[in-house]
Protein backbone atom coordinates (compact mmCIF):
# COMPACT_ATOMS: atom_id res chain seq x y z
CA UNK A 1 0.00 0.00 0.00
CA UNK A 2 2.69 2.44 0.97
CA UNK A 3 4.14 1.69 -2.35
CA UNK A 4 1.05 2.61 -4.09
CA UNK A 5 1.19 5.60 -2.67
CA UNK A 6 4.43 6.55 -3.47
CA UNK A 7 4.43 5.37 -6.61
CA UNK A 8 1.50 8.05 -7.02
CA UNK A 9 3.04 10.41 -5.22
CA UNK A 10 5.78 10.32 -8.04
CA UNK A 11 3.29 10.27 -10.63
CA UNK A 12 1.74 13.70 -9.43
CA UNK A 13 4.82 15.36 -9.08
CA UNK A 14 5.53 14.14 -12.68
CA UNK A 15 2.47 15.65 -14.21
CA UNK A 16 3.72 18.81 -11.85
CA UNK A 17 6.73 19.02 -13.11
CA UNK A 18 5.62 18.64 -17.10
CA UNK A 19 2.80 21.53 -16.49
CA UNK A 20 5.55 23.78 -15.32
CA UNK A 21 7.73 22.98 -17.89
CA UNK A 22 4.99 23.35 -21.14
CA UNK A 23 3.97 26.56 -18.98
CA UNK A 24 7.38 28.65 -19.17
CA UNK A 25 9.57 26.80 -21.55
CA UNK A 26 7.82 25.73 -24.31
CA UNK A 27 8.49 27.73 -27.86
CA UNK A 28 5.60 30.34 -28.61
CA UNK A 29 6.04 32.90 -31.93
CA UNK A 30 6.01 36.39 -31.78
CA UNK A 31 2.72 37.54 -33.20
CA UNK A 32 1.09 38.54 -30.17
CA UNK A 33 4.59 40.50 -29.37
CA UNK A 34 4.70 42.24 -32.65
CA UNK A 35 1.10 43.60 -32.17
CA UNK A 36 1.77 44.86 -28.64
CA UNK A 37 5.03 45.96 -29.86
CA UNK A 38 3.59 48.45 -32.62
CA UNK A 39 1.01 49.83 -30.03
CA UNK A 40 3.69 50.16 -27.25
CA UNK A 41 5.76 51.94 -28.91
CA UNK A 42 2.98 54.68 -31.12
CA UNK A 43 1.94 55.24 -27.35
CA UNK A 44 5.44 56.20 -26.01
CA UNK A 45 5.99 57.89 -29.16
CA UNK A 46 3.01 60.22 -28.48
CA UNK A 47 4.00 60.50 -25.11
CA UNK A 48 7.62 61.88 -25.84
CA UNK A 49 5.99 63.83 -28.74
CA UNK A 50 3.63 65.50 -26.04
CA UNK A 51 6.61 65.84 -23.33
CA UNK A 52 7.94 67.68 -26.17
CA UNK A 53 5.92 70.14 -26.21
CA UNK A 54 7.21 72.06 -23.00
CA UNK A 55 9.97 69.88 -21.96
CA UNK A 56 12.03 72.36 -19.58
CA UNK A 57 8.76 72.73 -17.43
CA UNK A 58 9.01 68.65 -16.69
CA UNK A 59 12.55 68.13 -16.67
CA UNK A 60 14.26 71.68 -16.93
CA UNK A 61 16.15 73.53 -14.10
CA UNK A 62 13.43 75.15 -13.19
CA UNK A 63 10.96 72.18 -13.33
CA UNK A 64 7.75 72.66 -11.56
CA UNK A 65 9.40 69.08 -9.72
CA UNK A 66 13.56 70.12 -9.69
CA UNK A 67 16.32 67.63 -10.06
CA UNK A 68 16.78 67.82 -5.77
CA UNK A 69 13.25 67.16 -5.29
CA UNK A 70 12.98 64.62 -7.67
CA UNK A 71 15.74 62.50 -6.36
CA UNK A 72 14.51 62.94 -2.36
CA UNK A 73 11.19 61.53 -3.66
CA UNK A 74 13.09 58.35 -3.70
CA UNK A 75 16.18 58.25 -1.58
CA UNK A 76 14.21 58.43 1.58
CA UNK A 77 14.31 61.99 1.97
CA UNK A 78 10.45 62.26 2.37
CA UNK A 79 10.01 58.40 3.15
CA UNK A 80 10.55 54.94 2.30
CA UNK A 81 13.69 54.95 0.44
CA UNK A 82 13.59 53.00 -2.77
CA UNK A 83 15.94 51.44 -5.84
CA UNK A 84 14.41 53.66 -8.08
CA UNK A 85 17.44 56.03 -10.15
CA UNK A 86 17.52 58.31 -12.95
CA UNK A 87 20.28 60.23 -14.65
CA UNK A 88 18.43 63.21 -15.17
CA UNK A 89 18.54 64.21 -11.66
CA UNK A 90 22.01 65.00 -12.73
CA UNK A 91 21.19 67.13 -15.77
CA UNK A 92 20.30 70.43 -16.08
CA UNK A 93 21.92 71.95 -19.85
CA UNK A 94 18.71 72.29 -21.86
CA UNK A 95 20.94 71.39 -24.92
CA UNK A 96 21.65 67.60 -23.08
CA UNK A 97 17.77 67.39 -22.07
CA UNK A 98 16.63 68.47 -25.69
CA UNK A 99 19.20 65.28 -27.00
CA UNK A 100 18.10 63.01 -24.83
CA UNK A 101 14.02 64.09 -25.79
CA UNK A 102 14.91 63.59 -28.96
CA UNK A 103 16.86 60.30 -28.81
CA UNK A 104 13.79 58.67 -26.91
CA UNK A 105 11.69 60.22 -29.40
CA UNK A 106 13.25 58.47 -32.01
CA UNK A 107 14.04 55.10 -30.28
CA UNK A 108 10.36 54.69 -29.61
CA UNK A 109 9.47 55.25 -33.28
CA UNK A 110 11.96 52.69 -34.49
CA UNK A 111 10.59 50.31 -31.51
CA UNK A 112 6.68 51.21 -33.09
CA UNK A 113 7.96 49.85 -37.05
CA UNK A 114 10.04 47.24 -35.67
CA UNK A 115 13.66 48.31 -37.03
CA UNK A 116 16.50 46.99 -35.33
CA UNK A 117 14.20 45.90 -32.41
CA UNK A 118 16.86 43.90 -30.53
CA UNK A 119 18.53 47.11 -29.99
CA UNK A 120 15.32 50.05 -29.68
CA UNK A 121 13.28 48.22 -27.49
CA UNK A 122 15.10 47.99 -24.82
CA UNK A 123 16.47 51.35 -25.61
CA UNK A 124 12.90 52.83 -25.76
CA UNK A 125 12.28 50.95 -22.39
CA UNK A 126 15.33 52.19 -20.62
CA UNK A 127 15.00 55.99 -21.63
CA UNK A 128 11.35 55.53 -20.83
CA UNK A 129 12.26 54.52 -17.54
CA UNK A 130 14.72 57.14 -16.47
CA UNK A 131 11.75 59.48 -17.44
CA UNK A 132 9.81 57.67 -15.34
CA UNK A 133 11.86 57.91 -12.18
CA UNK A 134 12.31 61.72 -12.70
CA UNK A 135 8.57 62.96 -13.02
CA UNK A 136 7.59 61.41 -9.89
CA UNK A 137 4.24 63.45 -8.88
CA UNK A 138 3.90 64.02 -12.33
CA UNK A 139 3.37 60.89 -13.79
CA UNK A 140 -0.15 58.36 -14.28
CA UNK A 141 -0.95 54.75 -14.96
CA UNK A 142 -0.44 54.88 -18.10
CA UNK A 143 3.55 55.55 -17.65
CA UNK A 144 3.78 52.98 -15.89
CA UNK A 145 1.74 50.55 -18.43
CA UNK A 146 4.02 51.39 -21.55
CA UNK A 147 7.52 51.03 -18.97
CA UNK A 148 6.45 47.47 -18.15
CA UNK A 149 5.26 46.35 -21.71
CA UNK A 150 8.65 47.70 -23.07
CA UNK A 151 10.11 45.77 -20.31
CA UNK A 152 8.57 42.24 -21.40
CA UNK A 153 9.27 42.96 -24.92
CA UNK A 154 12.55 43.86 -24.60
CA UNK A 155 13.32 39.98 -23.24
CA UNK A 156 12.07 38.65 -26.92
CA UNK A 157 12.22 38.84 -30.42
CA UNK A 158 9.41 40.93 -31.02
CA UNK A 159 10.51 42.06 -34.21
CA UNK A 160 10.82 38.83 -35.65
CA UNK A 161 7.42 39.72 -37.72
CA UNK A 162 5.45 42.76 -39.19
CA UNK A 163 8.04 44.78 -39.19
CA UNK A 164 11.41 46.50 -40.94
CA UNK A 165 13.44 43.45 -39.34
CA UNK A 166 11.51 40.97 -41.07
CA UNK A 167 11.11 43.15 -44.82
CA UNK A 168 15.15 43.72 -44.22
CA UNK A 169 15.76 39.40 -43.18
CA UNK A 170 13.33 38.44 -46.51
CA UNK A 171 16.15 40.93 -48.63
CA UNK A 172 18.67 38.35 -47.85
CA UNK A 173 21.50 40.77 -48.22
CA UNK A 174 22.69 39.96 -44.30
CA UNK A 175 24.99 37.78 -43.67
CA UNK A 176 23.46 34.35 -41.73
CA UNK A 177 24.79 35.38 -38.27
CA UNK A 178 23.81 39.17 -39.29
CA UNK A 179 20.37 38.46 -39.48
CA UNK A 180 20.17 35.42 -36.69
CA UNK A 181 21.92 38.09 -33.94
CA UNK A 182 20.03 41.01 -35.08
CA UNK A 183 17.04 40.16 -37.53
CA UNK A 184 15.38 36.62 -35.70
CA UNK A 185 12.98 34.91 -37.94
CA UNK A 186 9.13 34.15 -36.76
CA UNK A 187 10.50 31.03 -35.04
CA UNK A 188 9.01 29.12 -31.51
CA UNK A 189 11.17 30.58 -29.18
CA UNK A 190 11.51 30.10 -25.38
CA UNK A 191 12.19 33.48 -24.53
CA UNK A 192 9.27 34.61 -26.35
CA UNK A 193 7.02 32.42 -24.00
CA UNK A 194 8.97 33.44 -20.55
CA UNK A 195 8.29 37.31 -21.77
CA UNK A 196 4.89 36.50 -22.46
CA UNK A 197 4.38 34.55 -19.47
CA UNK A 198 5.96 36.78 -17.38
CA UNK A 199 3.55 39.89 -18.70
CA UNK A 200 0.66 37.26 -17.99
CA UNK A 201 1.52 37.12 -14.55
CA UNK A 202 2.18 41.16 -14.35
CA UNK A 203 -1.39 41.76 -15.64
CA UNK A 204 -3.18 39.30 -13.05
CA UNK A 205 -1.19 41.06 -10.38
CA UNK A 206 -2.44 44.30 -11.24
CA UNK A 207 -6.06 43.14 -11.72
CA UNK A 208 -5.56 41.20 -8.02
CA UNK A 209 -4.20 43.98 -6.04
CA UNK A 210 -5.97 46.49 -8.11
CA UNK A 211 -9.64 45.02 -7.00
CA UNK A 212 -8.74 43.98 -3.46
CA UNK A 213 -8.26 48.20 -3.29
CA UNK A 214 -11.13 48.55 -4.08
CA UNK A 215 -12.48 46.24 -2.30
CA UNK A 216 -11.95 48.30 0.79
CA UNK A 217 -13.67 51.11 -0.31
CA UNK A 218 -17.52 51.41 0.87
CA UNK A 219 -18.80 52.68 -2.41
CA UNK A 220 -17.79 49.43 -4.36
CA UNK A 221 -19.91 47.58 -1.71
CA UNK A 222 -23.05 49.52 -1.52
CA UNK A 223 -23.00 49.85 -5.68
CA UNK A 224 -22.68 53.64 -6.26
CA UNK A 225 -18.51 54.04 -7.39
CA UNK A 226 -19.39 54.08 -10.98
CA UNK A 227 -22.42 56.76 -10.67
CA UNK A 228 -19.45 58.83 -8.60
CA UNK A 229 -17.19 58.25 -11.55
CA UNK A 230 -19.20 59.30 -14.11
CA UNK A 231 -20.89 62.18 -12.60
CA UNK A 232 -17.47 63.31 -11.86
CA UNK A 233 -16.87 66.75 -13.92
CA UNK A 234 -13.13 66.58 -13.58
CA UNK A 235 -12.53 63.53 -15.82
CA UNK A 236 -16.08 63.56 -17.70
CA UNK A 237 -16.23 63.09 -21.30
CA UNK A 238 -19.65 62.73 -22.19
CA UNK A 239 -22.72 63.43 -20.18
CA UNK A 240 -23.49 60.12 -18.12
CA UNK A 241 -25.56 61.68 -15.12
CA UNK A 242 -28.90 60.17 -16.98
CA UNK A 243 -27.35 56.72 -15.12
CA UNK A 244 -28.20 58.06 -11.51
CA UNK A 245 -32.05 57.60 -13.05
CA UNK A 246 -31.25 53.94 -12.86
CA UNK A 247 -29.74 52.97 -9.89
CA UNK A 248 -30.02 48.99 -10.59
CA UNK A 249 -27.97 49.78 -13.30
CA UNK A 250 -24.50 51.36 -11.93
CA UNK A 251 -25.26 49.54 -8.91
CA UNK A 252 -24.74 46.29 -11.35
CA UNK A 253 -22.01 47.73 -13.32
CA UNK A 254 -20.18 48.48 -9.96
CA UNK A 255 -20.58 44.97 -8.38
CA UNK A 256 -19.43 43.56 -11.82
CA UNK A 257 -16.27 45.24 -12.04
CA UNK A 258 -15.29 44.43 -8.93
CA UNK A 259 -15.87 40.96 -9.25
CA UNK A 260 -14.38 40.95 -12.55
CA UNK A 261 -11.12 42.80 -11.39
CA UNK A 262 -10.89 40.45 -8.26
CA UNK A 263 -11.01 37.52 -9.84
CA UNK A 264 -9.59 38.24 -13.58
CA UNK A 265 -6.06 36.76 -12.22
CA UNK A 266 -8.39 33.02 -12.21
CA UNK A 267 -10.60 33.46 -15.18
CA UNK A 268 -8.64 34.55 -17.19
CA UNK A 269 -6.98 31.59 -17.80
CA UNK A 270 -9.03 28.86 -18.86
CA UNK A 271 -10.26 29.06 -22.44
CA UNK A 272 -13.89 28.55 -21.74
CA UNK A 273 -13.99 32.02 -19.08
CA UNK A 274 -11.07 33.39 -21.20
CA UNK A 275 -12.69 35.42 -24.09
CA UNK A 276 -15.63 37.04 -20.99
CA UNK A 277 -12.45 38.17 -19.39
CA UNK A 278 -11.25 39.80 -22.24
CA UNK A 279 -14.66 40.89 -23.29
CA UNK A 280 -15.29 42.86 -19.81
CA UNK A 281 -11.28 43.94 -19.93
CA UNK A 282 -12.30 46.27 -23.60
CA UNK A 283 -15.75 47.20 -22.37
CA UNK A 284 -14.28 48.49 -18.74
CA UNK A 285 -11.43 50.14 -19.95
CA UNK A 286 -13.30 51.40 -23.24
CA UNK A 287 -15.53 53.01 -21.01
CA UNK A 288 -12.82 54.28 -19.30
CA UNK A 289 -11.43 55.77 -22.53
CA UNK A 290 -14.69 56.99 -24.07
CA UNK A 291 -16.99 58.50 -20.46
CA UNK A 292 -13.82 59.17 -18.15
CA UNK A 293 -11.20 61.35 -20.78
CA UNK A 294 -8.55 58.47 -19.92
CA UNK A 295 -8.20 57.98 -23.80
CA UNK A 296 -4.63 56.77 -23.59
CA UNK A 297 -4.42 55.02 -20.63
CA UNK A 298 -7.56 53.01 -21.50
CA UNK A 299 -6.48 52.02 -24.62
CA UNK A 300 -2.99 51.10 -23.30
CA UNK A 301 -4.78 48.62 -20.64
CA UNK A 302 -6.29 47.15 -23.73
CA UNK A 303 -3.38 46.59 -25.14
CA UNK A 304 -1.41 45.06 -22.15
CA UNK A 305 -5.11 42.54 -22.22
CA UNK A 306 -3.97 41.38 -25.53
CA UNK A 307 -0.68 39.36 -24.24
CA UNK A 308 -3.43 36.72 -23.88
CA UNK A 309 -4.33 36.38 -27.17
CA UNK A 310 -2.77 33.59 -28.90
CA UNK A 311 -0.48 33.97 -31.84
CA UNK A 312 -2.14 32.17 -33.91
CA UNK A 313 -4.98 33.61 -33.73
CA UNK A 314 -3.19 37.16 -34.59
CA UNK A 315 -2.10 34.90 -37.71
CA UNK A 316 -5.47 34.23 -38.88
CA UNK A 317 -6.63 37.81 -38.54
CA UNK A 318 -3.93 39.56 -40.09
CA UNK A 319 -3.59 36.56 -42.98
CA UNK A 320 0.30 36.86 -42.82
CA UNK A 321 3.41 36.65 -40.85
CA UNK A 322 3.19 32.52 -40.18
CA UNK A 323 6.70 31.12 -38.55
CA UNK A 324 9.47 29.50 -40.26
CA UNK A 325 9.19 25.52 -39.15
CA UNK A 326 12.49 25.77 -37.76
CA UNK A 327 13.41 24.01 -34.43
CA UNK A 328 12.22 25.95 -30.67
CA UNK A 329 14.98 28.12 -29.50
CA UNK A 330 15.91 29.24 -26.34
Amino acid sequence: MIGAAMGEIRSWLHDVAAAWDRFWFCGRTGETLAVIRIATGVMLLYSHLVLAKDLMSFVGPDAWIDNVTAKQLHDGAFGVSDWARSYLWHIDNASLLWAHQALAITASALMAVGFLSRLTVPLAWFLNLMYVHRLTGALFGLDQIMTYSAMYLSLAPCGAVWSVDAWLRRQGKWSAKMRDRWLPANRSYVSTNVATRLFQIHVCVIYLFGGLAKARGEMWWDGTAVWFAVANYEYQSWDMTWMGRYPRLFSLLTHTTLFWEVFYCALVWPRLTRPIVLAMAVAVHGGIALFLGMITFGVMMIVANMIFVPPDLWRRLMGRGAHEKTPVKA
